[in-house]
């Protein structure tokens, strides 16, 4: 592929979809606080059932992230995308209408935030699978580092705007911006123009499970794949998407006494730590090697959430601020290059796959996490929970010292498009 004279910023394609990216996530963000928001504040939900509401958003990752990937390999990917952001558009649609109808019950949570999970699902294991084949493999890092900005973006704005909107229009309407945001990124979708073939399936290919088997054999034989799989599990087990967003809302506004809007606007001003992250990524890895640095990052963002059972109302603020602008600073880090990493040791026809794999265990650990949140909370307190929740996030790191990774200084050449070999992919 020829690249674009000044970079991907010049490439069309590549700003639709970090334009669909941006607006995307912003929607996400303002869902993300507002949902649990209607649950507690509009509907008086237990720490149970607000850990619970998470849990099954996640849920879809435990139970289709394996066979999801097996058929987006079998798809073109920019068509995947697309009508996931339009089915996601639709089902939010019910929160806002139910609730001016005033029948907006804790039940009909549940199975939208199940649903927006499954469209998540094939919505991100085909934009992982797509941008490949819209940028080629020369512009991974580039591409991915651009999109984690994007990423950024909309979490350092969708926050805070949640969290007004919340205090002005209550949880369920401002859920209504992230329904209008999937719609106008599938807009974005739409007007992307990206020559991808439709993958060709010969009369002896072998069947689901076999292509799922394999999927799983390539990431658990592979020696860079393995651990940042791990890693990734046990953070988001404990970390900030598991144990701790479960109770995150409810320890913030109930023990620490911030209001909707305070909350957001903590969530929006510690998300520029993502932005700094991105930016200084780079430089990072010149100085010190890709595989130090996705180490070092994830056991930084261990040790900052273990600063969150120390906050008081007094310094609710700046604890929160610190810690989320640590962990955004490290996630950010840790994503642009494990990503990166991932694509390239992966051929193409394997990339579906791999990165359900990789979700199957790293998101599907989520729902995990957030069940156990809500339901320690009880025996343990919020507290309690922050505290293991910290322990656990430090673990995280053991995985990758004394893995292949921690040894690694630049990101292996692109994978052949033939039969995957582990070994040979990390040797390249």
């Amino acid at each position: 592929m020829t690249q674009t004279p000044g970079g991907l910023w010049r490439h069309r394609g590549f700003v639709r979809l970090w334009s669909a990216q941006a607006v995307s996530v912003f929607g996400a963000q303002v869902t993300e606080l507002a949902l649990p928001l209607a649950a507690v504040a509009v509907l008086r939900a237990t720490p149970f059932q607000v850990g619970l509401l998470v849990a099954v958003q996640y849920l879809p990752f435990l139970l289709i992230g394996l066979p999801a990937g097996a058929w987006v390999d079998r798809l073109r990917r920019r068509p995947v995308m697309i009508l996931a952001d339009l089915v996601r558009f639709a089902v939010l649609l019910a929160v806002p209408l139910a609730s001016l109808c005033g029948a907006l019950r804790l039940w009909l949570l549940y199975p939208v935030a199940f649903v927006i999970g499954v469209m998540t699902v094939f919505f991100d294991l085909a934009a992982q699978s797509f941008l490949p084949a819209l940028v080629g493999e020369d512009r991974l890092v580039e591409g991915n580092t651009k999109l984690q900005i994007a990423q950024t973006a909309g979490q350092l704005a969708g926050p805070s705007a949640g969290g007004f909107l919340v205090q002005l229009v209550s949880a369920p309407l401002a859920i209504l911006a992230n329904s209008l945001g999937y719609a106008l990124s599938g807009l974005f979708l739409l007007s992307v123009r990206a020559h991808e073939e439709q993958p060709v399936r010969s009369a002896d290919a072998p069947g689901l499970l076999a292509e799922v088997r394999d999927g799983l054999r390539y990431v658990f034989r592979h020696p860079l794949l393995r651990p940042i799989a791990l890693s990734a599990g046990i953070g988001n087990l404990f970390g900030l998407f598991g144990m701790v967003q479960a109770i995150l809302v409810l320890y913030a506004v109930r023990d620490l006494g911030l209001s909707p809007a305070g909350l957001g606007a903590a969530l929006a001003v510690a998300n520029a730590g993502m932005l700094a992250g991105s930016f200084a990524n780079g430089r990072l890895v010149r100085r010190h090697g890709v595989g130090p640095v996705i180490a070092g990052a994830t056991f930084v963002m261990g040790f900052a959430i273990l600063l969150l059972p120390l906050a008081s109302k007094a310094t609710a603020l700046p604890v929160l601020v610190t810690t989320m602008a640590l962990s955004g600073a490290c996630a950010a880090v840790f994503n642009v290059n494990q990503v990166s990493l991932r694509q390239s040791v992966t051929p193409a026809p394997m990339r579906g796959r791999m990165t359900a794999t990789l979700r199957f265990v790293v998101w599907g650990v989520i729902p995990v996490g957030t069940f156990l949140g809500g339901l320690l909370a009880g025996p343990l307190g919020l507290r309690g929970v922050l505290w293991l929740a910290g322990a656990g996030s430090v673990l995280a790191g053991l995985p990758l010292l004394s893995s292949a990774v921690r040894a690694l200084r630049v990101i292996p050449q692109a994978a052949p498009a033939g039969r995957p070999d582990p070994q040979e992919a990390v040797h390249a």
